[in-house]
This record gives C-alpha cells, structure tokens and sequence, in this order.
C-alpha cells in the first residue's frame, strides 16, 4: 500500500482533532476548509502539521496514546443504561490474565472487585509498535448511581490507570407543568434612591418584591454576574469575563454587610458629607460608572475586611470559621482568582502603566512558580479579602434566591453563563492550558455581520478538558447556577461545535471544531438535576438541526426571539406554532429593543458608530425594517390581537403605541412555550439597546441605567400601567 500524502494526512488529522471539512452559511451555501486553515488550526491544537512526516508521527502518537492506556481519562454514561461498561485496552498477551478495579464514589465509599480479562468481549484491535492490543468491555457495578466516581485499574505488569467515571441522568431538570414568566434585567443599571450608582443585591430583592405584587412572575432574570475588570470602555461587559467562575464584587450591598455596620472607621466615613455628596453623584450620573464606583466599594469594603481581620479572623469566631469552610470549598478555584486579583492589584499600584497580566514580570505570570507563590504567603492578607469578598457575594445572593422563593417565584432568580472569558482575564492566566492559543472564536458571515465576527477571546481545549474529567466545566455550571432555578448558557451550539479563526486571518477563514457533546450534555444534566434548576440553551445563530434534536432529547429549552422566528417567506412565525420547549422573548442585549426596532433606532445608533460599509448599504436595511415592521402588523391582525381600528400600514405607525406594546407582550405570552421573559427595556418602552456589537468607545456599551428607578416603579403611573398590562397577560395566559 503506497504512504499517504500530506494532503491525505492533513484531512485524517483534521477529522481526528474535530476539524470538519465544510459547514453551510445561513443562507444554505457551502464553504470548504482550506487546507491552509485545517493546518493552522491543527498547529494551535499542537500537531505539528507542516509535512507529512511530522503529521504521520502525530497521528500515530495519538493511536498510540489511546491504545497504551488501560483505561481512557474519563467515561461519560447514561445512570439507567443497562448493561454499562466503560472501554479497557490491553496487549494481547495480557488478556489471559486479571483485572483489579477499585471505585471511589463522592463520599469516599470504595468498591473492589476482580475481573477475569477472558470473560469481556473484545470489540476491536489495534496493532502498536508491533504489539497487538485488544479493546474490552468491563462492566460498571450497577449499584453505583449519579455522579462523579474514581475508576482505579490494575493488571499484572501493566501501568495502574485511572479514570473519572460520570453516571448522569438522560434529561435536565424541567416540572412538567412548567409555564411561567418573568422580566430580565441589567442589574448593573438599575436605578434606585439607595444604591451607589450601580444596581445591587438590596436592589435585587425589591425588584423580587416588584416582580412579585405587581407583575405576578415566577422568575426574575439576570445579566451575567461574572467578575470583570470594571474598567472602562473595554472591560464592563459581562459576556467578557474577568473570570467564569466568581462574581463582580460591584453588585454587593456594602451597607448590609456585617462588618461595615459594626465597624466603627466605615461608619465615621460613610457619614461624610463629601462621601454621601459623592454616591448621590454616582446614582444621578446618566450612565454608569465603574470606575468610580469600584474605587468607592472597595475602600469600604476594606475597611470592613479590616474590622473582620481584627475582630473574627483572629478570634476564630463562628464567621471566621464560616468563611474558612467557603475557602475550603470552593478550593484551588478560589485561591487562584483571589492570587491573581492581589496581584493585579498589587502590580499596577507599583507601575500605574501594567494593566493585563501578559505584561506582569514573567514570573508572576505563572500561577504556581515560587515567586508566586511566596507572593501568596507574604500578602496572604491581600489574598484573603477577594475571598472573603466572593464569601460576602455568596452570601447575600443566597438570601436573595431564599427570599425570591418566599415570595412565590418559582423558580427565582434566572442566571446566565457567558461563553466567553477575556484573554487578558483570571481564568487564562490560572488555567492556560485549558485554552488554544493561536486562535480566535468568532462566527462566520450571515446577515448580522457579512464580513463574520471575531469575538477575539481564545477557545477551549477540549482535549484537556476531557484528560481533566471535564473537572472545571462542571465548577464552572456549578457555581453559575447557583443560588437560582433557571441557567442560560450563551451560545449552547458551544457544545457541539465553534467557529475557530486562525491568528492571522479573517473571520471569513474560519472553521467550525467539533466538542464532545453528548459528554457536555450529560454533565450539565447532571448539575441541573442535583441541583433544580431549568437550563435554557441560547441557540440562535448558525445552528444545525441535529443540535437542536440533541437539546430537546436532553430537556434542555430552546430560546426565541420574536425577530427570527421567520416563516419561508420572511413573514412572522405565528406564537401558536413556537415549540412548547422553549423560552421566548421579545429580544436581547445585542439586538434592538422593541420601541428602538419599530424607531429605527438600532439603524441610527449603527451609523453614528460607523458600522455601515456605506450608505447604500444604511438605506437598504431602513428599506428592509419598513418590510419587516408590516410583516409584524400583519401577523398580528391576522391573530386579532390588534383592534380592527388600529392602522393597517406600518408607514401609519411611526413609534411603537400602547395598543401595539399590548399586542407584542400578548403574541408572545400566548405562545405555548415553557417560559417567557420580557425585557425590562422592552417592558418599559426604551428605546436604546444595552450593548450595540462592533463598538466600543463609539457606544455606551453595558452602561445604560433603566428608565424607571425601582421607587418609580411602583409609583410612576406608566410604570405602573407596564406592569398591570404584562400580569393581564400572564393571567390570561395561565403563566404563574
């Protein structure tokens, strides 16, 4: 048999390493990998691939790492699968002999048993270096149950290995009689008499009190709360993340904490009349500002670590032990994000001009050099405040989701994962591996963006997760979904497949990489069912029908947005024919709000910002919104949720009235879809979007304020009326 070319080789690698070799655009053409691009990427993922030989050698040490092992690192499966087995590799000359598996469950249970190598079936064969390997079946034990277990095997004259083993359920957690609904709101924006110029957690609980009097929802659904730098224009947006795994220490209500009302230096500041001049500043400020609301926080926030350090930490008081367990918890995740946030913290106030650790000095960019880790020893102080920070934020949206449940929201809070992090942020400097560098995620060309996007954040490294036991990805839905009932993962198509972009290239010469899906799946059905809480799969974008069966099998809702929901023809999808699995809306943060579509505003906010190629281009989509907008009346009178007396033409209607706000907020509640969610902005007829993508100084990204402060929302008529019409509606619609 002649050797393989390299050509041939570069597309056996590429399939190996999940490269696929084409994909279909949205409008149904088909683009083929180059093989430029496949050996670019296949560079990133470390697979020398620049001739033939060295790739030969690389797919021969990746057989031969899979071959030469007992056992694979880890093994996803159904819990109710019946019989269960999990792959084992042995040499032929070994398979007369017998296998001693040890299994250690979460509690610390162990489970031995002895297998005779001759009673499993062998389902395949591989010859290794001139070594015939046999593939076998060993049995899981059938009293093992959901969750993660230890798999320790040992053969007579073989390496000892190891595997993680994850039994999961077949489906997420969602109740069967599920129909509710609720608002989503920027909490960073929400304007109130109390708060500091940015929205918090006492602000959170009255607007739980808000969604529950007088709007009558069974969630209340958030921004992500991620940790992020704070600095603006470039490190405010919560889809971009300082780190995935903690919050923004922003959204603490500094004033209910413990230490700052006992603490005695805290309270003879906070009653200044300069500080009480300057928070009266930053809650009247027309947007907000991080900035100086970082600054003021942490200064009282210190003040108050001061007073825990003196008076519990020392004393080992009942807190001081509380947040020792936290920190045990929540373990290296924690030590990590709070060594890296001392040392940010400490670096910049040495050199005012270092702001991203790729330009600390080299040894600090390593989080487990010594150098590093004599920092953590000598500023254990330092370190130790952002964790009793995280322990505070904990803390206080616990309560928050205890309260939320009190009130009768069924399912509480409704929280988001991001599917970014920033390339300068916490998480890549803690946990480098775990990510590809000489890459890019973006998306390819569609209507939104026809040059593609290039979101400029590095992705993951399936591999290593997989060798890992998918150990961070299950923290990072852990500790997201926690203290709430509902999860929305960001662009959920993240489990299948992204869109790669080689350094150096353009979005249009990207490709998509492939995940371990199925695996992904199972353990996010894993964590919702221990867990309860409702997971909501963002799919909008280029999604492949298979991925969209694939969420349904698993229980997992699919999000609509009115906008897209298109029929064959471009007109609109009418609500009774939405999927019942689903969550619907009216819109998101990158996408107009209702009033600013009808307004045309989006239109206007996108020129001013010089995203038009040209203006041809500017009047084309004006044309095109005139279309879209009658196509919306049109599907609404045919539900008759428009009077007869309304006008036909959409050239009638030039901002969006109360009789058509009505009719939107009724087409989407009367959809049978499991949740709906409205927009506050869309709720309260705003008209400007939260975010505008492909901006950044041009537009006030993740910084506008809500029009109404939460006082005003129960004593501003309008505001009012909003409210009485979504609960007509919920009520109507049997939504609770």
């Amino acid at each position: 048999m002649e050797p393989l070319s390299h050509v041939d080789l570069l597309n056996q690698a590429a399939e190996s390493w999940g490269i696929q070799p084409h994909y279909y655009d949205i409008w149904g053409n088909r683009h083929e990998t180059s093989a430029e691009t496949k050996r670019a990427i296949l560079e990133a993922l470390g697979v020398p691939a620049g001739d033939r030989e060295s790739l030969a050698r690389a797919i021969q040490d990746r057989k031969r790492r899979e071959w030469t092992r007992i056992l694979p690192p880890c093994a996803v499966l159904s819990a109710h699968l019946r019989p269960r087995s999990v792959p084992l590799q042995i040499p032929e000359s070994a398979a007369s002999q017998f296998a001693s598996f040890e299994i250690v469950d979460e509690r610390g249970f162990r489970m031995r048993s002895r297998v005779d190598l001759r009673s499993l079936p062998t389902t395949d064969e591989q010859d290794i270096d001139s070594v015939r390997y046999l593939r076998k079946l060993a049995p899981v034990p059938e009293v093992l149950g959901l969750g993660y277990h230890q798999v320790h095997c040992f053969v007579e004259g073989l390496t000892p290995a190891s595997m993680r083993l994850i039994l999961t359920p077949d489906r997420a957690w969602l109740p069967e009689d599920l129909r509710t609904a609720g608002v989503a709101v920027s909490l960073f924006g929400v304007r109130s008499e109390r708060n500091w110029g940015f929205g918090d957690f006492r602000d959170l609980r009255d607007l739980v009190d808000w969604s529950s009097a007088e709007v009558g929802a069974g969630l209340l659904g958030l921004n992500p709360l991620h940790a992020i730098h704070n600095r603006q224009p470039y490190n405010t947006s919560p889809y971009l993340p300082n780190c995935v795994f903690f919050r923004n220490f922003l959204y603490l209500d500094v004033e209910a904490i413990e230490d700052f009302q006992l603490g005695a230096r805290a309270r003879r500041l906070w009653e200044r009349p300069e500080t009480q001049q300057s928070l009266a500043a930053l809650r009247a400020s027309e947007l907000v500002q991080y900035e100086e609301v970082a600054a003021w926080k942490l200064r009282f926030l210190k003040l108050a670590f001061g007073r825990f350090l003196r008076e519990e930490w020392r004393q080992g008081s009942p807190r001081a032990k509380t947040l020792k367990e936290f920190i045990r918890r929540e373990g290296d995740l924690l030590e990590r994000f709070a060594t890296h946030a001392a040392l940010d913290e400490w670096i910049h106030r040495r050199n005012p001009e270092i702001w991203i650790w790729p330009d600390w000095p080299a040894p600090y960019q390593n989080p487990d050099s010594p150098e590093t880790r004599s920092f953590r020893d000598k500023h254990w102080r330092s370190v130790l405040f952002y964790q009793y920070l995280q322990w505070q934020i904990d803390l206080q949206l616990e309560r928050v989701q205890q309260y939320a449940r009190q009130r009768g929201l069924s399912l509480g809070l409704y929280h988001d994962l991001a599917l970014a992090t920033d390339r300068c942020g916490a998480d890549l400097w803690a946990y480098r591996d775990f990510f590809v560098s000489g890459c890019r995620v973006g998306s390819p060309p569609d209507d939104f963006a026809p040059k593609g996007q290039d979101w400029a954040f590095p992705p993951p490294a399936s591999e290593r997760h997989y060798e890992n036991g998918y150990r961070l990805f299950a923290e990072t839905i852990r500790n997201n979904a926690r203290h709430g009932g509902a999860l929305r993962i960001d662009h959920v198509m993240r489990f299948f497949r992204l869109y790669w972009i080689p350094d150096g290239r353009d979005a249009t010469a990207g490709a998509y990489v492939r995940d371990r899906w199925e695996d992904l799946l199972r353990i996010l059905a894993l964590e919702s069912v221990r867990n309860r809480f409702v997971v909501v799969g963002e799919d909008l974008g280029t999604v492949e029908p298979d991925v969209r069966e694939a969420l349904a099998r698993f229980g997992i809702l699919s999000y609509r947005l009115f906008y897209f929901e298109r029929t064959s023809d471009g007109g609109f999808v009418p609500h009774h024919a939405y999927p019942e699995q689903a969550l619907i809306s009216s819109t998101t943060h990158d996408l107009p709000t209702f009033a600013g579509f009808w307004a045309g505003e989006d239109l206007e906010a996108r020129r001013r910002a010089g995203l038009f190629p040209d203006e041809a281009t500017y009047w084309r989509q004006r044309d095109q919104r005139q279309h879209d907008k009658q196509r919306m009346l049109d599907v609404l009178f045919e539900l008759g949720l428009l009077p007869p007396s309304f006008p036909k033409s959409a050239r009638d209607v030039p901002e969006l009235t109360g009789e058509l706000h009505n009719a939107v907020i009724g087409f989407l509640a009367l959809s049978p879809s499991r949740i709906l969610l409205i927009n506050q902005e869309d709720l309260t007829k705003e008209i400007a979007q939260q975010n505008l993508p492909g901006t950044t100084w041009q537009y006030p990204n993740w910084r506008r304020k809500m029009r109404f402060s939460i006082e005003q929302l129960r004593t501003e008529p309008l505001a009012h009326d909003f409210a009485v019409m979504l609960r007509h509606w919920l009520e109507r619609s049997g939504r609770r």
